[in-house]
């Protein structure tokens, strides 16, 4: 009988097994439906693409730019733009710029988030399911995540967060098939899982900075681990050393090999001087192609050098042959990027003079510097600079010019601030590269400044130079970079930059990397606080076109629920400790569920906060994109809840609970689904969709009808289409657009309208069939002519649109208010 009921029994497993495997097999089918449906429409450059396809083409001409960000993302983005044949002149300048024309291969970059964005999904039943859940839960849980709106639209663009959503969910994965080795330690799958643990860390940490709150959660989670292993009497100190050792190499020194090997790609990668140069120091830059000659160290009078300032990557000290707009309408001063003969200046005596004899610069001298290129000198007095109009900020001009003896407002004294440590002698006298010193006016009781504050265009948008009183140390300290004397000795002592190796172009960057970063803090049109993210108060306009429009936000059934979870949980599990200290003893009747409720759900929530509430120290730009890896683990942490609560009904009630949640999320989803792919809605839908008036998405965007839209061109795929064409001829929604084609001549221009108002033939009422709007990011205008009833006209404006991130240029960084002591 036993063994009877022993085959059932094994009969009754293999049998769930499959059906396991044919709903995952549906799930996987759903999802690639759901993430590829219309993937290459819209057919421009949409929202952040501006910067992440640049960079892809920025790759693969190997010209070095500065991002925020870590390389991984970017660099896979690139490798398939390079394996699909992307023209990397074409550089994805702006939103709304056409792929089709340049023949873009932006389906397949697409591609690579979406196909991340499809292995989410049975990721994330997966994760439910390896954490000890039912099959109720785990199907939920990818259901919710495949008709999340959010996860859905980001994943269909050339993003960073799609790749960080999959590496962190594959990462939560890992460590879940880790945990359930844990009565194995030290077998086989017990090693894979950890280090494939580590290598989840390193992608994620790669892809974004965000990805250190997963390594942070993980840490968390070893840390109680090795705590719990340490109280257990069973386990020697010799075997909790080796769980330790093999913990600290495949969670850490793992993790940190892979994200240092992305760097070295990115470096190998782009060996050429490119736009990100002036973010780095100069020494940096001399890996990319610039080149210094050996200066003779001490500098004498009557030397040309070249002054770098060291307080920003301004640059620099440099003029040219324009003048002011404003203030005194003298000579520009100001910091440039790049080495240019306008970069040198002369350094003379107080009196404007050069001695016969070599002379060299003291500290505490007042000297004189004079304009190589223009003979103008360096010049301050009262007057308000051209941009930063404030209290004891001066204008710093080029003054005076050959036969001109100059006034003392051309004096400066030069006082040494730091030194070489290594060279004492820089401490006095004014040594090239080893002595860092300031100028200070004779006159006005100012030092030369300068921050990160551009001048208009009529300054060719570099950076302002002032003079500054009570200015912070930092941006007054100046260093000579190069200077040569045909009055030097052959045999003088010479110097230059230490080139540094991959470790020192490694920190380098990465410290760039976070100054820029904390320096994100303009406004944006779009931005928005961690407070409002549980609420979903507001999202993100990607783009806009056509009368369709791409717009950044979520399920709000699923958001909610989520969000409601993460209450309920913190609260089940605060009334659970309050009633242990008063004594109760809560069991649940040894209900396994409940337990895991604790382990799972207590992990899902603490990745959950690990992922939230670091934002709010931050003072950057933020936008609801931020929140997505966070609500990842909510959508996991909602259904652990509900497998709890499905333990207490019946069987056939859990079935009842699933269909009904899941047919709600994928019904919400539907009602949005043209904010995701960019397809047809109407006004009277648009005006209905919006639970909060915070969502500001426009409507009137949309035409009141599906009739109002232009029939005569396929916009999904930019082909014109007759009404009457067979179906053969017509393009496919999808293996049309894997390889983009150009759309052919634009159909000549319809006959202008009748004048309106325009009747009908029928009873001579007057017919309004369209209306004049105006719509963002609206390149092109449709006029339709209907030669029987009525006209058509739309008109719509052109408008710039905004990015949620500007790439960070040397000369755009808004002046970060530490100016002053």
């Amino acid at each position: 009988m036993s063994k009877r009921f022993s085959t059932l029994r094994s009969r009754r497993g293999a049998w769930y097994r499959s059906r396991e495997s044919y709903i995952v097999g549906g799930i996987c089918v759903l999802s690639l439906i759901v993430r590829l449906w219309h993937i290459g429409y819209p057919t421009s450059v949409v929202f952040d693409e501006v910067h992440f396809g640049g960079f892809a083409s920025k790759y693969i001409r190997g010209r070095f730019f500065m991002d925020v960000h870590p390389p991984l993302a970017k660099m896979l983005i690139a490798l398939v733009g390079w394996l699909f044949g992307l023209d990397p002149s074409f550089d994805f300048r702006e939103i709304g710029l056409d792929y089709l024309g340049p023949k873009v291969p932006y389906v397949a970059m697409r591609m690579l988030g979406a196909l991340m964005g499809f292995a989410v999904v049975p990721m994330a039943f997966y994760t439910i399911k390896n954490s000890g859940h039912s099959l109720h839960a785990s199907i939920l849980a990818a259901v919710l995540v495949l008709f999340e709106n959010s996860l859905a639209t980001q994943s269909r663009l050339i993003l960073l967060d799609s790749p960080l959503i999959f590496f962190t969910a594959f990462t939560a994965l890992a460590w879940t098939n880790f945990h359930n080795q844990r009565k194995y330690p030290f077998s086989d799958e017990w090693f894979i899982w950890l280090f494939l643990t580590g290598v989840g860390l390193g992608l994620a940490g790669s892809v974004k900075w965000v990805g250190l709150f997963i390594i942070a959660t993980i840490g968390t989670s070893t840390i109680n681990q090795l705590w719990l292993l340490w109280g257990d009497l069973r386990v020697t100190a010799r075997i909790w050393l080796d769980h330790f050792i093999a913990r600290a190499v495949c969670l850490i020194l793992i993790p940190l090999v892979i994200y240092m090997f992305m760097f070295e790609i990115h470096f190998l990668l782009l060996p050429a001087s490119g736009d990100g140069d002036g973010f780095m120091s100069a020494p940096f830059q001399m890996t990319l192609g610039h080149s210094l000659k050996d200066s003779p160290t001490a500098i004498a009078y009557g030397a040309t050098i070249t002054i770098r300032h060291l307080g920003t990557q301004g640059g620099y000290l440099h003029s040219h042959d324009s003048n002011y707009e404003t203030g005194s309408k003298q000579q520009q001063i100001t910091l440039y990027p790049h080495k240019d003969t306008n970069n040198n200046w002369i350094i003379q005596r107080r009196d404007g003079t050069v001695p016969d004899t070599l002379e060299y610069v003291k500290s505490g001298d007042s000297i004189r510097l004079k304009h190589v290129s223009t003979s103008k000198r360096l010049h301050s007095h009262d007057k308000k600079p051209p941009v930063t109009e404030t209290e004891n900020h001066f204008e710093v001009s080029g003054y005076g010019g050959d036969g001109f003896e100059g006034d003392s407002n051309d004096e400066w004294r030069l006082e040494i601030l730091e030194h070489d440590g290594n060279d004492k002698a820089a401490g006095e006298r004014l040594h090239t590269l080893r002595s860092k010193f300031k100028l200070a006016h004779a006159n006005m009781n100012c030092d030369l400044f300068s921050h990160k504050v551009k001048l208009p265009k009529w300054g060719f948008e570099q950076q302002e130079v002032t003079c500054l009183r009570s200015a912070a140390r930092p941006k007054v300290m100046w260093m000579v970079e190069s200077n040569s004397y045909d009055a030097y000795p052959a045999d003088a002592p010479k110097v230059n930059y230490h080139v540094p190796g991959f470790f020192g172009k490694f920190l380098e960057l990465n410290k760039v990397m976070w100054k820029t970063n904390a320096g994100l803090t303009d406004s944006h049109p779009y931005e928005s606080r961690p407070s409002s993210w549980i609420w979903m108060r507001r999202g993100i306009s990607f783009w806009g076109k056509e009368q369709k429009h791409v717009y950044l936000i979520g399920n709000w059934f699923t958001w909610y629920l989520s969000s409601f979870s993460i209450a309920l949980y913190a609260a089940i599990r605060i009334l659970l400790v309050l009633r242990d200290k008063r004594g109760y003893r809560d069991n649940f009747r040894g209900n396994v569920s409940y337990h895991q409720f604790v382990l799972s759900g207590g992990f899902f929530f603490m990745a959950w906060c690990f992922h939230y509430f670091p934002f709010f120290l931050m003072g950057r730009q933020l936008f609801l994109h931020h929140y997505l890896p966070a609500l990842y683990f909510s959508i996991l942490l909602f259904c652990v809840t509900f497998d709890l609560g499905c333990r207490f009904i019946p069987n056939r009630f859990r079935f009842a609970a699933l269909v009904v949640v899941s047919l709600t999320a994928i019904y919400v989803f539907n009602t949005r689904s043209s904010l995701v792919y960019g397809s047809k809605w109407t006004r009277p839908q648009c005006e209905a969709s919006k639970l909060l008036s915070t969502w500001d998405y426009d409507c009137y965007h949309f035409p009141e009808t599906y009739a109002l839209y232009p029939t005569a061109f396929d916009s999904n795929v930019g082909r014109i289409v007759e009404p009457g064409a067979p179906e053969e001829k017509k393009p496919h929604d999808f293996f049309e657009k894997l390889l983009p084609h150009a759309p052919p001549p634009p159909p000549p221009p319809p006959p202008p309208p009748p004048p309106p108002p325009a009747v009908s033939e029928e009873n001579g009422q007057e017919i309004v069939v369209g209306e004049s709007q105006s719509f963002k990011n609206v390149e092109e205008a449709w006029s339709v002519g209907n030669a029987t009833r009525s006209t058509v006209s739309v008109q719509v404006e052109k408008a710039t649109a905004t990015s949620a991130m500007d790439v960070p240029t040397l000369e755009g960084h808004r002046a970060v208010n530490d100016d002053y002591l």
